[in-house]
């Protein structure tokens, strides 16, 4: 665990994804952010039970956005600790199983990319255990001196969290603090203020205004969905650079047209480029294929002639020729 501010905690899972412990500012008070990949609920517990006390819980549960390295662990939760999940009302929708959100793209480069292929697309179903928060009321649910905001771009919904007292930034995946379009990168964790989700980013011009909108906060400490806790100086100037020279992809589905969305869901999808990876793929399975058949035919008759080549003769027995004297 990595502490980000006074009273804010990251716990790092399976080396890709963090969560958030918050301390309320009440003794023994606290709230989760973001629940990690699936299967992270007992290793959440236990750094809970570690960090507070043994049984300790949240008094909720806040999920920036819900595709699935944030919501993993979500339900088994809100079952143990009894306690309600809170996200934006953009959210709903795909948190219940009302609407999918917007195709990833994986023909915008990257091995994060190529791996988003392989990516569940289905969400768990959150039920009634999940709510919205206000949206008319800046103020984060169960967390005082805390603000949220509205980061749309990589998911309809997306929040990030700032406490005004201190300038501390959970940023979600508006960014990360790590180059996140690089899977070794991630995994290694070395810090880089860059963009994130690639290939999961619906529109790019929200997405760029959102980096824009929490680079002016100049947070001085900083914890998002991935990558390390980034603090001092390098914190604001980070944010800053990538705001002011956003990379937008070459090329992606939703470079030109991005994806809408509305309180019910996707509304309109700009159309899917051609995915060259399955028909490459295809090309070099045939290749292969041909090549292993060419190989075994020739290998075989090559086999069938060693073995008529390296026959043994027969050796005439040998005898004894007498003289015409003998």
């Amino acid at each position: 665990m990595n502490t980000v501010a006074a009273g804010v905690t990251q716990l790092r899972i399976q080396r890709f994804v963090n969560v958030y412990f918050v301390e309320t500012g009440t003794p023994g008070e606290w709230v989760l952010v973001d629940t990690g990949v699936p299967g992270s609920a007992k290793t959440i517990i236990a750094a809970a039970d570690q960090l507070f006390y043994p049984g300790s819980h949240p008094e909720a549960i806040l999920l920036t956005h819900g595709h699935l390295d944030h919501l993993g662990a979500a339900i088994a939760l809100a079952d143990h600790w009894r306690v309600p999940i809170v996200v934006h009302p953009l959210e709903l929708p795909y948190l219940t199983r009302q609407a999918q959100y917007p195709p990833r793209d994986p023909t915008v480069g990257g091995s994060l990319a190529f791996m988003s292929r392989f990516f569940p697309a289905q969400l768990p179903n959150l039920g009634t255990r999940v709510q919205a928060l206000n949206p008319a009321d800046p103020a984060a649910p169960y967390l005082p001196g805390w603000r949220w905001l509205h980061v749309p771009g990589h998911a309809p919904g997306q929040l990030a969290f700032f406490r005004e007292a201190d300038r501390t930034l959970l940023g979600a995946d508006a960014f990360a603090t790590c180059h996140h379009d690089s899977i070794p990168a991630v995994l290694l964790n070395r810090p880089q203020i860059s963009r994130a989700g690639t290939p999961f980013n619906y529109d790019w011009q929200a997405a760029q205004q959102s980096v824009q909108t929490l680079a002016d906060l100049e947070p001085e400490a900083i914890g998002c969905g991935h990558g390390p806790v980034i603090t001092g100086p390098a914190a604001a100037a980070g944010l800053r650079a990538l705001a002011d020279n956003y990379p937008v992809p070459a090329h992606g589905r939703y470079v030109h047209e991005p994806a809408r969305t509305d309180a019910n869901g996707v509304a309109h999808l700009p159309p899917a480029p051609k995915d060259k990876l399955p028909q490459q793929a295809a090309v070099i399975g045939a290749s292969i294929l041909v090549a292993g058949v060419a190989w075994f035919l020739t290998g075989g008759r090559r086999r069938k002639t060693t073995r008529v080549s390296t026959k043994r003769r027969p050796v005439p027995a040998p005898h004894n020729r007498r003289g015409v004297g003998d």
